[in-house]
C-alpha cells in the first residue's frame, strides 16, 4: 500500500520542520513538498497532486483561507487540514470543507487522528462530501482536545448537562462541549427540544412518548437507540411536538 502524500504549507520554517518530523514519525504518510504561502501552495497542489495538505492560515500574500477557497477550482483537490495558532477561523475553515482544524503547537496524537479521518475518503469523495456539507443543515463547531470538531445538528441524539459541561451524544459518538443547554436550545430550536432540566433531545430521533410502569414519561428514540426520561414540566411540550409532526 502506497503512502499518502502530504503537502505542508506554512511561512514559518520551524513550523514546517516540526510538521515534517511529526508526519515522518507516522506510518503510511510521506511529505511530498513544502510551500511558503498560498500562491506557492496552489502551484504545488497542481504540480504534485498531494492527497492531503497541512495549511497555515496567516501567511504573506495569499493567505491560507483564500488558498483553501481556490482549491474548489482544482480538478483533484487534496483533503485539507488547517494547522494554525489562531482559533477564531474555525467556522470559516469548515466552510471551505476542511477535514480538521488543529491549533499550534500541533500534537502528534491530534495530527494522527486528523490524518486518519482525512484518509478515510479519497479526493473525489472529499469533493462530494464538501458539496453535501455546503447544502446540509446547520452544524455546530465544538472545541475539543483534538482541535475543533464539526457536528451536524441533524446527527445529535441528545445533549446532557453535567455540572458545567454538556455532552453531545451523536451518531459518531460523544463530544464534550462548554455550551450550555440554554444556549443550544435557544439557538437551534428546530433541531433540539427540551425534555428535562438536564436534557435536550434531537427532534429527528424522537419516535414516541411512552410511560414506564411507575408512570415516568420517556422519549423513545428511533432505531432502537434507547429511552430518555421526560420531566412532568416538559411532557406536554413533547406531546405537542409529536402532534405537530404526525405524518400526513
Amino acid at each position: 500500500m502506497t503512502n499518502r502524500r502530504i503537502l505542508i504549507a506554512d511561512d514559518e520554517p520551524l513550523a514546517r520542520e516540526r510538521l515534517r518530523r511529526l508526519v515522518d514519525a507516522l506510518p503510511g504518510y510521506e511529505v511530498c513538498g513544502e510551500a511558503t504561502d498560498g500562491d506557492n501552495a496552489l502551484a504545488q497542489v497542481a504540480e504534485l497532486e498531494p492527497d492531503i495538505m497541512l495549511l497555515d492560515i496567516r501567511m504573506p500574500g495569499l493567505d491560507g483561507m483564500a488558498a483553501a477557497a481556490r482549491l474548489g477550482q482544482v480538478a483533484n483537490p487534496p483533503a485539507l487540514i488547517f494547522c494554525t495558532a489562531y482559533d477564531n477561523y474555525a467556522i470559516q475553515a469548515f466552510g471551505v470543507q476542511a477535514m480538521a482544524y488543529l491549533l499550534k503547537p500541533v500534537r502528534k496524537e491530534a495530527l494522527a487522528d486528523a490524518l486518519q479521518r482525512a484518509g478515510r475518503i479519497n479526493r473525489v469523495q472529499a469533493q462530494t462530501l464538501g458539496n453535501l456539507t455546503q447544502a446540509s443543515d446547520e452544524q455546530l463547531a465544538v472545541r475539543t482536545h483534538r482541535g475543533t470538531e464539526l457536528i451536524d445538528l441533524a446527527n445529535i441524539l441528545y445533549c446532557e448537562a453535567d455540572q458545567k459541561y454538556v455532552t453531545l451524544h451523536h451518531t459518531q459518538g460523544e463530544t464534550v462541549s462548554d455550551y450550555t443547554l440554554k444556549e443550544l436550545e435557544s439557538t437551534y430550536p428546530n433541531h433540539l427540544l427540551r425534555i428535562h432540566r438536564q436534557t435536550l433531545v434531537g427532534v429527528r430521533f424522537i419516535q414516541a412518548l411512552t410511560r414506564t410502569d411507575e408512570g415516568q414519561a420517556m422519549v423513545q428514540l428511533k432505531a432502537g437507540r434507547g429511552h430518555l426520561p421526560v420531566s412532568r414540566r416538559h411532557a406536554s411540550g413533547v406531546r405537542q411536538w409529536l402532534q405537530d409532526h404526525q405524518p400526513g
